[in-house]
């Protein structure tokens, strides 16, 4: 294996999968309770990210964020309608 820090974690299929199932949450956070799929897909994209798959489980973990403050941003829109 090329240069792994003895630190390091090696990738495992978890990780793979947390860290899809967050972005599949960031897009439903967007549609569908914004507040429980956005912090459903934060919470799968730390896992993710600390099980070895870095970066991209942090970068889930922040389409998560992101897709739950539109979500709520058009359920404010909505409403105030």
């Amino acid at each position: 294996m090329a240069d792994m820090h003895a630190t390091a974690r090696p990738r495992s299929n978890a990780a793979r999968i947390c860290t899809i199932l967050a972005f599949v949450f960031a897009v439903i956070a967007i549609f569908v309770a914004p507040i429980i799929f956005g912090l459903a897909g934060l919470a799968l994209g730390i896992v993710g990210a600390v099980l070895g798959d870095k970066p991209l489980g942090w970068y889930a973990a922040a389409a998560s964020v992101v897709g739950a403050v539109i979500g709520i941003a058009l359920v404010a829109a909505i409403l105030n309608n």
